[in-house]
C-alpha cells in the first residue's frame, strides 16, 4: 500500500467508526425490549430476541473457556466490538480478547484482539453469522470462529482465516467434542449438552 492508501483507510475507518458511535447512541435512547440484542451488519440495525435455547449454549461456551483460562479472562457476551467492512458494529454472542487487550481512545474494544468468536444463530440472522460477520471476522485475523446451529444440531467451525476468508468450516455435530487444542483457544468443547431448537 501507498501512504494515500493508508491515509485514505484510515479516514474511513475514523468515518465509519463515528457512524457507527452515532448509530449505537441513537438505539441506547430508544425503547428497546428487555431481552434484546442490537448490533449492526452492514450499516443495517439488527434486533434480535434472546431464547432460552441461545443462551444455554452461550453459557457452555463461557464456561469451557472459564475452565481453561480463568475467571478474569476478557471474554465478553453482547459487547460491541467493531470489525473491518461497511458499519459493522457487532455484539458477538460470545468473545474471548487477548489478556493484553485494552480499549482504543473511544473506549471500545479492538478487533485485532479478538482470538476468539462463538455465535449462536437465530432464525433471524442466521445469514449475518453464515456471511458478512464470516467474512468480516476473516478479515479481521479472528483466529477461531464457531457457529453453533441449534437448528441443525451442528457447530461450524472455522479456523486459520487467510486473505480475507475461511476455508471451509469442520462441522461436529451437538454430542460430539470440538478439538480446538492446537488453536489459540487451545480446548476441547463439550457439546453433549447443548440444546437443540
Amino acid at each position: 500500500m501507498t501512504v494515500l492508501e493508508d491515509r485514505i483507510e484510515m479516514a474511513d475507518a475514523e468515518t465509519n467508526a463515528e457512524r457507527l458511535d452515532e448509530w449505537f447512541e441513537r438505539l441506547e435512547r430508544m425503547p428497546v425490549p428487555e431481552g434484546f440484542r442490537v448490533e449492526i451488519v452492514g450499516g443495517n440495525v439488527f434486533m434480535t430476541p434472546q431464547r432460552d435455547t441461545h443462551w444455554q449454549i452461550i453459557r457452555m461456551f463461557f464456561w469451557a473457556i472459564e475452565d481453561r483460562f480463568g475467571r478474569k479472562a476478557k471474554i465478553f457476551s453482547d459487547v460491541r466490538i467493531d470489525f473491518p467492512g461497511h458499519q459493522n458494529g457487532f455484539c458477538p454472542d460470545v468473545a474471548l480478547l487477548r489478556d493484553s487487550a485494552k480499549k482504543d481512545d473511544r473506549g471500545h474494544w479492538r478487533y485485532e484482539d479478538v482470538q476468539f468468536v462463538a455465535e449462536v444463530i437465530s432464525e433471524g440472522t442466521a445469514a449475518n453469522d453464515y456471511g458478512p460477520k464470516r467474512t468480516a471476522y476473516a478479515e479481521a485475523g479472528v483466529p477461531v470462529y464457531v457457529i453453533a446451529d441449534p437448528y441443525q444440531g451442528r457447530c461450524h467451525v472455522y479456523t486459520d482465516p487467510k486473505d480475507g476468508d475461511y476455508a471451509d468450516p469442520t462441522k461436529v455435530d451437538f454430542g460430539t467434542d470440538i478439538d480446538l487444542t492446537g488453536t489459540v483457544v487451545d480446548l476441547v468443547l463439550k457439546t453433549d449438552e447443548f440444546p437443540r431448537d
